[in-house]
């Protein structure tokens, strides 16, 4: 686990005051958004807001993504060239059907890279899925490029795409969660989460949010710095779990020591995926210090 992904906020592009001060709220990324928050008539104020906010605010260690407009507008393409010339972490390319999507977008960042003497693989990308045949291939696209730090689900379009809407439970994007998130494991990077677009129902919120820990997202992308801290908690272990955690890394020590080939804890098994699940745990109670 290279760093933290269990939040990503969303921040409009066209918001300066918000693009100064949105470090503040400990995000573990910002989305610097170019895409669907952004008018038509905004779309080259915002970029240019935004190719200045990375280029002068101190944003400290917080991840920075940028959703571009799709290379089918007349944006796409001079939203990748601003961001890598600004020195973007991340691009996250909208609206992903297929492999090509990624290595057309990558073609450009690799154009740009050279242009402004960026180091050629420093630019990364994020595939957001958002229809049913970005779900079909979403294993497809999570191997498509080494630049790929993960993949998120839309839930808005993809519902619209199946012709239903979303509800509390959240039954119609359960497919679609769970093949991104097999898509993302599969090829070894990460898995976020769609928006909850209700900020009022923090219990809701709350409610969503256990449910994708569980399945095993990463994080999940959020719209107001009020959900922030929810997921934070979610996430975080409690101190009962990093005990156990610590009592089965000291029992696999203990019995490596020892020449033992079979490894117990209070007169259960621990085998492999208990000792995988334990080194998380705590690996990822010290990244959330």
């Amino acid at each position: 686990m290279s760093r933290l992904r269990r939040t990503m906020l969303y921040v409009p592009g066209s918001k300066p005051g918000m693009l100064a001060d949105v470090a503040i709220y400990g995000a573990d990324a910002i989305m610097f958004d170019l895409e669907d928050a952004i008018s038509l008539k905004e779309k080259d104020t915002a970029r240019m807001l935004v190719y200045n906010a990375v280029k002068t605010v101190d944003y400290g260690n917080t991840e920075l993504v940028c959703r571009i407009n799709g290379l089918d507008s007349p944006y796409g393409e001079r939203d990748i060239e601003a961001m890598v010339a600004a020195g973007i972490h991340v691009i996250r390319l909208p609206k992903t059907e297929t492999a090509q999507d990624l290595h057309d977008v990558e073609a450009l960042i690799e154009k740009y890279e050279k242009k402004y003497d960026r180091k050629i693989g420093s630019v990364r990308m994020m595939a957001a899925i958002e229809s049913a045949l970005g779900i079909i291939n979403a294993y497809e696209i999570a191997t498509a490029s080494k630049r790929l730090i993960g993949i998120a689900i839309g839930a808005e379009d993809y519902v619209t795409n199946l012709k239903t809407k979303r509800s509390p439970s959240g039954v119609e994007i359960l497919y679609a969660r769970s093949q991104l998130l097999n898509a993302a494991r599969a090829a070894g990077i990460a898995a976020l989460d769609t928006v909850f677009s209700d900020i009022n129902d923090m219990e809701g919120f709350e409610n969503e949010v256990k449910l994708i820990k569980q399945l095993g997202f990463d994080g999940k992308s959020v719209i107001n710095p009020k959900q922030i801290p929810v997921v934070h908690a979610v996430y975080k272990p409690t101190d009962a779990e990093v005990a156990h955690a610590k009592a089965v890394v000291a029992a696999i020590e203990e019995a490596e020591a020892k020449g033992y080939g079979v490894i117990s804890l209070k007169g259960k098994m621990v085998d492999k995926p208990i000792v995988e699940r334990a080194e998380r745990i705590l690996e990822l109670s010290k990244l959330s210090e």
